[in-house]
């Protein structure tokens, strides 16, 4: 796993139990900087809590049930075993206290955080349609306060408190570098058949699109990363052919390709780019 030596830095990584967040904390740890997982496992049988990228439930396979059900504290064991420094901690984003909790504990275990990565979603397929499921079979549901609210706290409030967080910090250290990642999903059109998804997404990369603008003086990008369909473990073959037959879709990545951009924006390397929305195909 060990790429170069140790860094300084230090990644809050959320929904980084499985997927796309699993893979960014091992390429960052790879890279020499030292990881908080965040995480949030699902109760069992319950639809679309953090970890998602917010693509694909209903009649998942398996694999994808057992991802999202994994303890984040495999992942830190893990990086730990290869020489790396991380944490796990359980935690749920819907808490509007949980974001400076967060911030506390890595900076009591492993120093203070100059890289954010905003990967948790409270995904749940809502729709306006009367449809009872998606052309994959998964099911719908109407929008209704819950499923606004549920995406709307992980996928907006909690990326804009996390940055706020960070920024707060960094101002009173005096410190003049950090990285701000986020994830989104969807399009101009929105999202058919995931709206509050969709929704939720598009405020979190107006969020972090300010923080590039306000933030520039202290020497912090941030970016936003659209992946392309991901196999986190709920692509099937049907999948893949719509995949294939589409003129937008182009490629089915895998965690780890996606994370190789993640980690990019979050080094050196990357200085000048920031207030972008990059999207993988």
């Amino acid at each position: 796993m060990r790429e170069t030596t140790s860094t300084s830095h230090v990644a809050l990584v959320t929904g980084a139990n499985q997927g796309i967040g699993a893979a960014t904390a091992r390429a960052l740890a790879a890279r020499g900087v030292a990881v908080l997982c965040a995480y949030l496992r699902p109760p069992h049988s319950t639809q679309g809590t953090q970890g998602t990228q917010g693509t694909g439930q209903g009649d998942a396979p398996d694999r994808y049930h057992a991802a999202r059900s994994t303890d984040g504290e495999e992942v830190a064991a893990e990086i730990r075993r290869a020489g790396g420094r991380a944490e796990a901690f359980e935690a749920d984003l819907r808490d509007p206290a949980v974001p400076e909790r967060l911030f506390d504990l890595a900076e009591d275990r492993l120093g203070p955080v100059d890289i954010l990565v905003n990967n948790a979603s409270g995904w749940v397929q809502d729709t306006f349609t009367p449809d009872p499921a998606d052309r994959f079979g998964r099911p719908l549901r109407p929008v209704t306060a819950e499923t606004w609210s549920r995406q709307f706290s992980v996928d907006a409030m909690a990326p804009a408190l996390l940055i706020g967080e960070l920024a707060r910090r960094h101002r009173a250290r005096g410190a003049d570098w950090g990285r701000i990642v986020g994830l989104t999903s969807g399009g101009e059109l929105g999202f058919p058949g995931e709206v509050s998804y969709g929704a939720a997404k598009a405020a979190q990369t107006d969020y972090t699109l300010s923080a590039a603008a306000e933030l520039a003086d202290l020497g912090i990008t941030a970016n936003v990363v659209r992946p392309p369909v991901t196999d986190t473990g709920w692509v099937t073959d049907e999948v893949r052919r719509f995949v294939a037959a589409s003129a937008t879709h182009f490629h089915v990545a895998d965690p780890a390709e996606v994370a190789k951009t993640i980690v990019f924006l979050a080094s050196d390397e990357a200085a000048l780019i920031t207030g972008n929305v990059i999207t993988l195909r």
